[in-house]
This record gives structure tokens, sequence and C-alpha cells, in this order.
């Protein structure tokens, strides 16, 4: 969560509830979004660490709200970001370690592992489904989004079906 604020605080200053709208704007209702709690945290470790500061502003009929910027420090950082390609092997996927591990352990059988995984990733895809039709036409981010988890569940289906074969 970090990161991602820093990006909207390089776009200009704003408040936590004004950081936690724009990221639901702009990811639709597919990407999980942290509560403004969480945000709010993560605001303040950001400010700690020199990343960010922030200013109290004054309002007459509301309590005071706290407006954040992006430091210069922050600024490097969301562009070293932006730099770095990431980096996220299939290899530490939980499932895999269950299945790998079901053997060994004699407690579930692999194909049942499998069959309950495909259900599951086909719910998942269903869901998935209906938020594309319900998100905006226009929120070409969210669309996105949202087409690229259906093809990694896509693949993640595909690839069942191999683990199936080879092991029956």
């Amino acid at each position: 969560m970090r990161l991602p604020l820093l990006a909207l605080l390089a776009a200009g200053p704003a408040h936590g509830y004004e950081l936690k709208q724009a990221l639901e704007k702009l990811l639709g209702a597919a990407y999980p979004q942290p509560n403004v709690g969480q945000i709010y945290v993560t605001l303040g470790r950001l400010e700690k660490s020199g990343l960010i500061e922030g200013e109290d502003v004054t309002q007459s009929t509301r309590p005071n709200k706290r407006i954040y910027r992006l430091t210069e420090a922050g600024r490097e950082a969301v562009l070293a970001w932006f730099e770095e390609p990431t980096d996220e092997p299939r290899v530490r996927d939980e499932f895999f370690m269950k299945l790998a591990l079901a053997p060994q352990a004699g407690l579930a059988d692999q194909i049942a592992l499998i069959n309950k995984q495909r259900r599951q990733y086909l719910n998942t895809m269903r869901e998935l489904s209906r938020l594309a039709a319900a998100e905006d036409r226009d929120n070409r981010v969210a669309q996105l989004l949202i087409e690229g988890a259906m093809l990694h569940l896509q693949a993640d289906l595909d690839w069942l079906e191999r683990c199936q074969e080879e092991l029956e």
C-alpha cells in the first residue's frame, strides 16, 4: 500500500480519504480496497520515514484535516518503484505447496485438492465476470485489471488440468 499511495501523492497533495477515493475510482470493485484506517496508518509510517510530509489544515465547519505531500525522497522511491520490474514467482504459490506435500502428509488426496481448487477458481471467474459487467465501461484501468485477473485464472485452470493429467 505504501508505494501506490506515494504514486497518488505524486499527482498532488491529498488527505487520506481522498487517496482512498482515488484508489477506488481508479481500480474499481475488483481490486481489494484498503479501509481508510489502513491508509492513515500507512500515511503515518510514510511521514515518519520522510517520504511524505503532512500539514494540518483548519476547516471552519469540520475537524481539521491533514494534507500530505510527497517529499523528494518519496518522489525518488516512486520513480525507483516504477523502474523495477515486478517479480512474483509462482513457485511460492500456497496451493502448489499443498499439492506437493499431500502425499507425504497422507492427509489429503491430490486429485481432490485439484478439484476443490478448480471449483474455487471457477467461482472466482464467475464473480469477476459479474464485476466486469457491473463496472463502468469507461474505467479502462478497472476493466484491464479484471481482464488480467481472468486471464491468470484461466492459466491456473489450465495448469490444474495439466497437474491432474500428470497425477492420474
